[in-house]
């Protein structure tokens, strides 16, 4: 799997290099700045980009819009966005053209390495992968604003949250002390409630998570 990193600070690029290495993952390009982002994801076309919100020459959020400006020139693009904090306007950026494979992880969590290359994995397959920092947030405000997601059940909402985290059934099952089949039945539940028709089931586990998180 070939993968476009952004990060400015030196030592921790190379460090996410050997990391995403280590795990199996070609380093197609290792970049410090958002132009150079820009022509690699254009130019390599990498299974999932790897990419630091704020980027040379600006430090505002260079590295999110060349991730955009890409994604709109190769449409879905993956993208996992690291963050060293919760930017609301960020997320809901990534998350509003509604395609998936995108992720919004703070950088704390690269540290714990199983769930920073399931992260990479699941972006890359075309899923999400939110950090569940970032979905409360947005969470916040998404409930105000659409009456669909007042029809879930409180089971339903841990089902879902669990589901934009990036989690298998297997995992949701795990996590809330229920079988498969429980979770199985409870996914079928929300994408009946949130009029998310049938069609290929990752998709619609895609399209409920970015119902949910209100992109």
């Amino acid at each position: 799997m070939r993968v476009v990193l952004a990060e400015d600070l030196a030592l921790l690029r190379d460090g996410l290099v050997r990391l995403l290495e280590a795990h199996g993952f070609e380093i197609a390009a290792a970049v410090d700045n958002g132009p150079e982002l820009l022509k690699a994801l254009i130019e390599q076309r990498p299974d999932v980009a790897v990419v630091d919100v704020r980027l040379p020459p600006t430090f505002t959020d260079e590295g999110l819009q060349a991730a955009l400006e890409a994604r709109r020139r190769v449409p879905g693009l993956p993208v996992l966005v690291l963050s060293q904090y919760v930017e609301q306007l960020y997320a809901r950026e990534l998350l509003a053209d509604g395609s998936g494979g995108v992720g919004y992880l703070l950088k704390d969590r690269v540290f714990d390495t199983a769930q920073f290359v399931d992260a990479v994995h699941r972006v890359a397959a075309g899923g999400t992968a939110m950090d569940p920092e970032v979905i409360a947030k947005l969470l916040t405000r998404t409930e105000q604003r659409h009456e669909p997601l007042g029809r879930l059940t409180e089971r339903e909402r841990d089902v879902l949250k669990l589901m934009a985290e990036g989690r298998s059934n297997a995992a949701i099952a795990k996590q809330l002390f229920v079988s498969e089949g429980a979770v199985s039945k409870h996914t079928t539940s929300i994408f009946g409630k949130l009029a998310i028709t049938a069609s290929d089931d990752d998709n619609r586990r895609v399209m409920a998570v970015l119902a949910y998180l209100g992109a």
